[in-house]
């Protein structure tokens, strides 16, 4: 399992690697996998209200909404290690991986958000 995750992982960082134009997204296996790998930093695009009713386990919240959204990722995140980005349907996080690829960080997208990681039967934690 241990060598399917590094291999996810080697595949999502060559291709946003390769490309710096494009966002990479991936669906909730693949960012599953990446979460668990621990060579992610996990970020909940969120509002603060949404963030308590139910998030992926090991999140950090900064609100993509807010006007500081990226002076508070500058400030928590390591542009040394991707991060890893969700939201409710995927729409406000590839807005803050946009947002986070501009500023020099490696970026993957979840794309259904946390609707397909909770239809994919993904644990939540509260």
């Amino acid at each position: 399992m241990k060598k399917v995750m590094l291999a996810v992982l080697g595949t999502v960082l060559s291709l946003a690697s390769c490309n710096t134009n494009k966002i990479v997204t991936v669906d909730a296996n693949k960012f599953e996998g990446l979460v668990k790998s621990s060579k992610v930093q996990l970020v909940d695009a969120r509002t603060a209200e949404e963030y308590a009713s139910g998030r992926i386990p090991g999140a950090t919240n900064i609100d993509v909404k807010k006007g500081n959204f990226k002076q508070l990722a500058e400030e928590k995140l390591s542009k040394d290690k991707p991060v890893a980005i969700y939201c409710r349907s995927g729409k406000r996080s590839l807005i803050g991986a946009g947002i986070l690829q501009k500023a020099k960080f490696k970026v993957i997208n979840l794309r259904g958000g946390i609707m397909e990681w909770e239809q994919a039967g993904k644990s939540i934690s509260k």
